[in-house]
């Protein structure tokens, strides 16, 4: 086990649990950067993936809360681990999610793939902030499978995104606001495959020292079985904004007419930032069984739809691994349009493969009739 405090604000540990003979999981505690990842791939192979993608996130990722930046960290850990791989350290297969947070008074960006997750306790109320990427989480989504019977399911291991396995992976990326006394837990699913949400929140509730609180955690998740290695990290969220109070408001009239004009502008605003956010981006998505790839981004923004169709492809996706055509069933983010298409290319690439050419005849030798 390790644990590394500091001022009682934030603590992690990471433990290998009561079934498994070695630790595949690492965690990071760099203030303002944490993070946790849970190596896949076997002894030696998963835990040289995890720690070789906290490595390469440590020297890339920003010192402030920006998720854009840390998705780009994440994606260079990615290339991390499959150099380490192309170099003979562990092995090629491996892989490691990795959930990282960068946290600065009460802003926080999240970068995340795989099943490790991210959550928010706030008041008393724990929130999962980020989405798995597994086969049972998709199955949640598409209402085939309940969040109990997940727990039990054959395949509740299996996941569909990781750093180690894709050129092209992407990180789902994002930021939240916390104020004061909230705390922001990222843990493996060592945690999450042994204890309920509900436990989770009533520890967190419960042990407000972040050095007994994780301890709890591990312990209990032992007591239940501890059927996988258990990584946690928690921080507690000391200051919304750097801590800055509110300026106070107008009174009457004058308030209501400043406040309206106030939503209104940061309504153009954000609306604009989305627009512009939005056609910077693309993703390819499993559209009548066919890919078809858009520039924009899923789903919509005040009703409003923000996608823009780009290109109808004849890849079927059933002629797909599984594993890519259940990403495509959620949609794969790609960076830009252009990134798009290059992505088709490789899965035409794969259905598709170019044909041999045939081999020349040989010459006739000398003296052949």
């Amino acid at each position: 086990m390790s644990a590394r405090p500091r001022k009682n604000t934030y603590a992690g540990l990471t433990d290998v649990g009561r079934v498994r003979t070695h630790n595949e999981d690492a965690i990071l505690l760099e203030p303002p950067l944490f993070a946790v990842a849970d190596g896949l791939g076997g002894h030696e192979a998963g835990e040289v993936a995890s720690n070789t993608a906290i490595d390469a996130l440590v020297t890339s990722a920003p010192r402030r809360p920006d998720a854009k930046a840390l998705g780009r960290a994440v994606r260079t850990a990615n290339r991390a681990v499959i150099q380490a791989a192309h170099d003979g350290l562990g092995r090629d297969g491996m892989g490691t999610t990795l959930t990282a947070a960068v946290v600065e008074g009460g802003r926080i960006a999240v970068a995340h793939v795989g099943d490790s997750r991210a959550y928010l306790l706030h008041g008393g109320t724990l929130e999962r902030i980020t989405e798995d990427h597994s086969v049972v989480a998709d199955m949640i989504r598409q209402g085939t499978l309940t969040e109990e019977q997940s727990r039990t399911h054959p395949n509740r291991s299996v996941i569909t995104r990781a750093l180690g396995t894709d050129n092209n992976m992407y990180p789902d990326t994002f930021e939240v606001d916390a104020e004061t006394g909230d705390r922001l837990l990222l843990c493996s699913d060592g945690l999450t495959g042994m204890l309920p949400d509900a436990e989770i929140a009533e520890i967190l509730d419960t042990y407000r020292d972040p050095d007994v609180a994780v301890r709890m955690l591990v312990d209990r998740a032992n007591e239940a079985g501890g059927h996988d290695n258990t990584s946690v990290v928690l921080v507690d969220i000391e200051a919304g904004r750097g801590g800055l109070a509110a300026p106070r408001a107008p009174r009457g009239w004058t308030s209501v007419l400043v406040w309206t004009f106030a939503f209104l502008a940061v309504l153009a605003i954000a609306g604009w930032g989305t627009y512009r956010y939005a056609q910077e981006r693309a993703y390819l998505v499993d559209e009548g069984g066919v890919v078809v790839l858009y520039r924009g981004v899923p789903g919509e923004f005040a009703g409003v739809s923000l996608r823009w169709l780009e290109a109808e492809t004849t890849i079927t996706v059933s002629a797909l691994d599984i594993v890519t055509a259940q990403r495509l069933a959620n949609g794969v983010p790609v960076e830009n349009v252009e990134a798009g298409f290059d992505l088709i290319e490789q899965y035409r690439a794969r259905i598709d493969p170019p044909a041999l050419e045939p081999s020349p005849e040989p010459e006739p030798s000398a003296g052949t009739p």
